[in-house]
């Protein structure tokens, strides 16, 4: 586990500016610049070494054609000597594989697609989406760069942008894979080797910056953190979670991806933007009450904040944006001292399905959104997790509608329910493990089809038909299970031959096949529910879901009187001797049609709320009020009223 903690009030601070554009850096004040991020209580900033468009803004003596032709002065030095001065961070921000005057003028780097086209924007299309090889010649210029700045900048670090798994059939890559006995025609070969080349860059460029400078920090941007970043973890100082809500990330983005990169053992910076959308929207001004929602939630999932935003291209800063960060920074100041260090504290790990998948990019697998947002809505204390996670961190393992486990982690499941452990599994999901309680006959014959609720698992719905829009699988019940709910079928299927009403075929009243079943300490589900809830969120699915958790789970660590809009998130802070119970109350709404807004603040007022404890608590506060509160332990859990959650309030749970 990395020991490297970075500060927790960051922006990052992009400046793609265009040849076209005249006077750039002319209206820069250091003194002006410094002393706005500090009022605004920054205390790091990401700097432009080179953009997009491919300029540089230093004084560079090795690529002096690649000087912005409109900057006068030394830009980046002035910036990260007046933020030195004042304890400022400023690692140095490098693009990668878009840059647009290396790809117009070297189109031989550039990365090819298969039917040999040159990757990336047409000519006559506005951008610089023009992907560089990360196997040509390139990587030279490259490294010639960042040993300029090294050699010539004070460093604290690099932000290396754009850096992404590739597909490429330049000649470069071909002879590479034929080299390695690969067949470049093969698409599978080439992702392969595509994975090796991505990899081995990031390895190769490390290690290039540690021998010219040991200690600054390193990280490689795509967008996303996920399993693809296991393998090559040593290659990074620390991960930036770019998750920008509005800029087509979605909020849900963010805590899928924390919850997976937090286990990775390096410290995690979660970043949002400024912006009403996303990079680039100039002029434009995130509502305060969603910029705080965006890092007080970085801070409930033990990660430091990071602020998007970009310089208008004179360098002068923009006082009405860093009043926007600072009223926010000023909050997260306060709250710093119970984020220090803390760990999550949690008992159910996720499957991702994202592990076996091919696609590259920020588009998450539906069912770890929808269990996730599950989770989250019933106050669960959870991790997304993939095959090379410790299971014995947890009591219930999800693999949710599509996780095949693998034949060495199958066995590793079945072994860890043997042990007393929990599982729940869905559609696809744990039907070659010896512990789910079901054979499967085959994929069912009836779409849609409509799941009965009754028992323990339909506490809350009526014992009557529920439609299940997607396609479940059929089954049947081994000895020695129960089956918990059954599955009714429709008169019949829906086609041209024979349909009815508007939309599907009502229920027949006959009994199909089982929808939920239990085998002991596993729950499965016929239907992908989780794909479902992340469609159109059905509640049914929801309330099946997080009943059958209440079987297998009954004592949970939190418990809370909150809605289903409350996020509930448990850290520890070792060395402090206690923990920290995060809630939040902001709610996004779909006020556009483009994006989620949030503008409001609901409060929530008497929020009684119960936590499981490893040992008992000798004071119950709300932090950084440091307002004590009456509370009541027995049963292994102490039970307290939060008296207002105005956004986001804190409790400290104090050890002995």
């Amino acid at each position: 586990m990395s020991e490297r903690h970075l500060p927790f009030r960051q922006v990052h601070l992009d400046f793609h500016t265009s040849e076209a554009i005249t006077g750039i850096g002319s209206e820069f004040d250091p003194e002006e610049f410094a002393s706005t991020l500090e009022r605004a209580r920054v205390n790091s900033i990401t700097c432009f070494g080179r953009c997009h468009h491919g300029w540089m803004y230093y004084d560079t003596q090795a690529f002096p054609e690649r000087r912005h032709p409109h900057l006068t002065r030394n830009l980046l030095k002035e910036q990260i000597e007046a933020c030195h001065a004042r304890g400022i961070r400023a690692p140095i921000y490098i693009t990668v594989q878009w840059d647009h005057f290396t790809a117009e003028r070297r189109p031989e780097w550039r990365m090819v697609t298969a039917d040999g086209r040159l990757e990336g924007t047409a000519p006559y299309e506005a951008g610089f989406y023009r992907r560089l090889c990360l196997n040509s010649p390139y990587v030279d210029f490259l490294k010639a760069h960042v040993a300029e700045v090294l050699e010539t900048l004070p460093t604290d670090g690099f932000f290396l942008d754009i850096v992404w798994p590739q597909d490429c059939s330049c000649r470069y890559c071909r002879a590479g894979m034929e080299a390695q006995g690969l067949e470049p025609s093969d698409s599978d070969a080439r992702r392969r080797y595509g994975m090796q080349v991505y990899y081995d860059f990031k390895r190769d460029m490390t290690a290039f910056i540690r021998e010219l400078n040991p200690e600054c920090t390193v990280f490689y941007n795509a967008g996303h953190i996920g399993p693809r970043h296991r393998p090559v973890v040593d290659a990074y100082t620390h991960f930036e979670l770019e998750s920008l809500p509005s800029g087509g990330w979605g909020y849900m983005h963010f805590p899928v991806t924390m919850r997976y990169a937090r286990n990775l053992g390096l410290d995690c910076v979660g970043q949002t933007g400024k912006f009403h959308t996303s990079w680039g929207d100039f002029h434009s001004f995130k509502n305060e009450e969603a910029l705080q929602y965006e890092c007080f939630r970085m801070l409930a999932h033990g990660a430091e904040c990071m602020i998007g935003d970009q310089l208008e291209p004179t360098g002068r800063i923009s006082q009405p944006v860093y009043d926007l960060i600072g009223s926010v920074y000023t909050e997260v100041a306060k709250k710093e001292p119970w984020c220090e260090g803390a760990k999550p504290v949690t008992e159910i790990g996720v499957f991702t399905p994202e592990e076996h998948s091919h696609e590259v990019g920020n588009n998450l697998p539906p069912s770890v959104v929808g269990v996730t947002r599950m989770l989250e809505e019933g106050g669960h204390q959870f991790d997304i997790i993939d095959s090379h996670s410790d299971l014995s961190r947890y009591k219930v393992l999800v693999l949710p509608d599509s996780y095949i486990a693998p034949a060495g982690l199958a066995d590793g499941i079945d072994e860890f329910v043997e042990d007393g452990g929990a599982m729940i599994a869905s559609y696809e999901s744990g039907l070659n493990l010896r512990s789910v309680g079901v054979r499967l006959k085959g994929e069912a014959p009836f779409s849609p089809d409509f799941i009965v609720p009754r028992g323990a698992v339909g506490k809350g719905l009526p014992e009557t038909e529920h439609v299940m829009y997607k396609r479940g699988m059929e089954v049947e019940a081994v000895p020695g299970s129960e089956v918990l709910a059954e599955v009714s079928v429709p008169y019949f299927n829906r086609t041209y031959r024979h349909f009815s009403s508007h939309k599907h075929t009502p229920s027949s009243g006959t009994v199909g096949y089982p929808g939920v079943v239990r085998s002991d300490r596993t729950i499965y589900f016929a239907h992908p529910i989780f794909t479902q809830y992340h469609a159109n969120a059905p509640r049914w699915c929801k309330t099946l879901f997080l009943n059958a958790l209440d079987l297998l789970l009954p004592d949970p660590l939190i418990r809370h009187t909150g809605p289903s809009t409350t996020l509930a998130t448990l850290n520890e802070q070792a060395d402090q001797g206690r923990w920290v119970l995060h809630l939040l109350h902001y709610v996004p709404e779909r006020r556009s049609q483009d994006i989620d807004i949030i503008e409001d603040v609901i409060p929530l007022h008497n929020l009684e709320v119960s936590v499981r404890l490893p040992k008992p608590v000798t004071s119950v506060s709300c932090v950084p009020q440091q307002q004590s509160l009456e509370f009541v332990e027995s049963e292994g859990r102490v039970r307290f009223v939060v008296p207002v959650v105005a956004g986001h309030q804190m409790v400290e749970l104090r050890f002995g």
